[in-house]
């Protein structure tokens, strides 16, 4: 339950229009519920202003499913995250009001309306093959109501075609950065602009990459200003927290 939607119910029934039992069964199950293999937090929307989110990687098919089922029954806006199609296939059984990024491996169940703030979240790859990533940060972003755009495989490998490339950029309220190989792109971007700037490096590169930890490495020492960096391959933490900035700036919570 998200904030507007608990001064809504409680309006409702101060005017009189939803009844007392129904806003107490709405209500009875908060903060938590207990299904013995997780403990569903209904109270995160509330404390933290964006949808709950079900990490899929891990759980089994019927877990995920589960967890849903009772997010729904509560009325809640929910991501899958790291979702495959038989996730997807479980889930469209709970309710049709649902949409699946394959690119970015999320299902999104009720979603919200789309283009609802004022700035804007540029999401860069360096190459085509960060855009899984990428993706997940952007999707992810656009869920909780940001307005995204999306600027791909402008990598410093021909850096001509960033700075094509540039008043995009410089027109983003945030940048999100995401970079497998060498990890470079964040620091050539951020000496760039001064906006906030949140660096993703990818496991994506050669050997000697290491899973993304060359990429990430990398970023933690950009001699760029500005420049914050969050786990290899996290593109939903990026959008967290580029949402954030987002709603910071605009004075909003939820």
């Amino acid at each position: 339950m998200l904030e507007h939607e608990l001064r809504e119910l409680l309006s409702g029934v101060r005017s009189g229009t939803v009844d007392i039992e129904k806003a107490l069964q709405r209500l009875k199950d908060l903060p938590f519920e207990s299904l013995g293999f997780a403990t569903v937090d209904h109270h995160r929307g509330l404390r933290q202003g964006h949808l709950e989110t079900i990490f899929c990687q891990g759980k089994t098919v019927g877990q995920i499913r589960e967890i849903a089922a009772r997010l729904l029954e509560r009325g809640s806006n929910i991501l899958a995250t790291r979702a495959d199609p038989e996730v997807y296939q479980a889930l469209s059984e709970l309710t049709d009001d649902l949409e699946y990024h394959e690119p970015a491996r999320i299902v999104v169940l009720k979603p919200r309306p789309r283009t609802v703030s004022r700035g804007s979240i540029l999401v860069i790859t360096a190459g085509t093959a960060d855009i899984p990533v990428a993706e997940e940060a952007a999707v992810t972003a656009e869920a909780m109501g940001n307005r995204v755009e999306r600027l791909y495989d402008v990598g410093v490998a021909g850096i001509h075609r960033l700075l094509a490339f540039r008043d995009r950029i410089e027109a983003a309220t945030v940048v999100v950065v995401v970079a497998g190989m060498d990890g470079a792109l964040p620091s050539v971007v951020g000496g760039l602009i001064n906006k906030p700037l949140i660096a993703v490096p990818t496991s994506v590169g050669y050997g000697a990459s290491f899973g993304g930890l060359a990429a990430l490495l990398t970023m933690l020492n950009s001699c760029a200003n500005g420049v914050v960096v969050v786990n290899i391959d996290n593109g939903f933490g990026a959008a967290c927290c580029a949402s954030r900035i987002i709603r910071l700036a605009e004075g909003k919570g939820d």
